[in-house]
This record gives C-alpha cells, structure tokens and sequence, in this order.
C-alpha cells in the first residue's frame, strides 16, 4: 500500500514538509511506503472552468505539476494535503493545485482515505483546515482525523520540532491513516463492495 503527501509549501525542507515527515516516518514503520510530493516554486495555473476534463479526462493545461500529480495518485491508496497557513487560509498554490486536480480527477479519489495538515506560526490553522477538508467530503473519500486537529506551530522547523502534542498529533494520524487503508483492504478481500448509487444522479443549481 502506498500514500502520496503534497507539499504545499514552496519551501521543500521548511515547516510543512517536517509535519509530512513525521507522518511518512510513521507510515513506513507500519510496512507503508509513503511519498512526498513537492509542489515546488513554480505558479500553479488555477482552474478556469473551461470543462475540457469532463470530456477529455485530464485538465486542458498538460504536462505540469497537476498532471504529475494525477498519474501518481492512481496509484496510491491513501493521500494527506499539507499547507501553510496563509492569512488563516491554505497556500494559494495548494488551492489552485487541490482544484485542477480533483475537478480533473474522474473518480481518483473516492472512496479512498485522505486527511489535510496545516503549519502556522500561530494562529488561522482551523480555518485553512476546513478549507482544505472540503475537497475530501465532495468527493466521497474518508476523511482521517487524530486527537487533535491535524496542525503544527513553529516558525521554523526546528521549532514545529519543538512543538510536541502537535509531532504527537501527525503520528496519531498516520496510524489511523494506516488503520483505515488496511481495513478497506481487507473489507476488499472479504467480499464487501464499495457503495454504488443506484440511481441517476440529480444537479439542482436552485433557479427556479
């Protein structure tokens, strides 16, 4: 089994990537392999709504850091967001990254868990969380939790080091992360299906 973890934070060694590491550290002591993915300094093309992906099954911009992304998750089994907080909100290149990216995704992600982290000096970490936690209930994944929410503080790494209910808090995580994937598994190989609709499904846009 496999995790991807997304690093959006331009910074590849700094405050976010630590958390994630901690998480993959984790990870791989429960026979998981885990990978970080860095999302780099490039500017990130945001979603313009054209639809081309609905058609053609990946996003009109190609051969970027979203496409990357999108081939290696369908390989993987489970997947954790990270971000700085910026102005109490995610990074804005996770954010137009995370859109591109589930928009084109056709399916990649349900019924596969994920879980989002955030990094702060201080303050605007739950906020940012609930940002990033929409991506997942829209798309019909499960969502992992820990005992806290899922954040670190620092203004270095070596002070999110410091930082020990939060260190706790991404390794309390990772196991449940960990639980989830191999219970799915086995549900898999016991037989049980994952839920199926049934039915047509409606868009109502309230204009009446």
């Amino acid at each position: 089994m496999k995790v991807l973890l997304f690093n959006g934070s331009p910074k590849e060694n700094g405050c976010t990537f630590t958390a994630l590491s901690e998480i993959a550290d984790t990870l791989n002591k429960q026979d998981i392999q885990a990978e970080i993915f860095q999302l780099g300094k490039e500017a990130i093309q945001g979603c313009i709504d054209c639809r081309y992906c609905s058609n053609a099954g990946e996003c009109v911009f190609e051969n970027d850091v979203v496409s990357a992304a999108l081939e290696k998750a369908k390989e993987a089994d489970g997947f954790v967001f990270g971000s700085p907080v910026y102005y109490a909100a995610a990074s804005g290149q996770i954010t137009s990254f995370m859109n591109r990216l589930f928009f084109s995704s056709r399916g990649v992600f349900t019924h596969k868990p994920g879980a989002a982290i955030v990094s702060c000096r201080r303050a605007g970490s739950t906020a940012a969380l609930e940002q990033l936690n929409k991506y997942f209930t829209i798309s019909q994944m499960v969502m992992v939790g820990s005992q806290y929410w899922p954040m670190v503080h620092g203004n270095t790494p070596d002070e999110v080091r410091q930082d020990l209910e939060g260190m706790q808090t991404m390794r309390v995580l990772a196991h449940n992360l960990a639980w989830i994937m191999k219970s799915i598994k086995a549900g898999q190989e016991a037989g049980i299906e994952i839920p199926k609709l049934g039915e047509t499904r409606h868009w109502t846009n309230f204009i009446r």
